[in-house]
């Protein structure tokens, strides 16, 4: 993709809603706020657990779950993503991790279809990834249509 549509696809307003799920103060805030700043509703939650209770209020509402891998209180992005999709067929799941071969047992590169935030991230790439996820074709399964697995570099956390 060029650098121009790229940045056409980041600048794109939204009116989807996301349920914002990190356990890093700053960042849940720094993503929210570009986040609504480009037409989004945004649930937040700073954990697993909260995320769960946060989704009994708005079950109907959310089109996208965007969710730290590793987070305390013993529920998981991806177990978060699991509970969720089950509950919500074609809900859409953005993961976004600073650590990236320990997810998905040691394997450099992710499991087909899964959207991948790499931390650090900016604005720009969080914009892009969340349009793409909301934009993607959905599979019979409700699932985003695969886009092929994602190579990461290891990032400290």
């Amino acid at each position: 993709m060029s650098g121009l549509a790229e940045t056409e696809l980041a600048a794109k307003r939204g009116h989807e809603t996301i349920l914002l799920v990190e356990d890093e103060d700053m960042v849940r805030l720094i993503a929210k706020l570009t986040l609504t700043r480009h037409g989004y509703r945004v649930y937040e939650a700073g954990s697993g657990r909260a995320a769960l209770d946060a989704w009994e209020k708005y079950p109907d509402e959310v089109d996208l779950l965007l969710t730290d891998v590793v987070m305390p209180e013993g529920v998981s992005g991806h177990d978060l993503a699991k509970e969720l999709q089950e509950r919500k067929p074609g809900l859409k799941v953005v993961y976004s991790s600073g650590y990236t071969a320990e997810i998905f047992g040691g394997e450099r590169s992710f499991p087909e279809g899964v959207a991948f935030l790499g931390k650090p991230y900016m604005p720009e790439q969080l914009l892009r990834e969340v349009r793409r996820a909301l934009d993607a074709d959905a599979d019979a399964d409700g699932r985003p249509a695969a886009r092929g697995g994602a190579q990461v570099e290891m990032l400290s956390a």
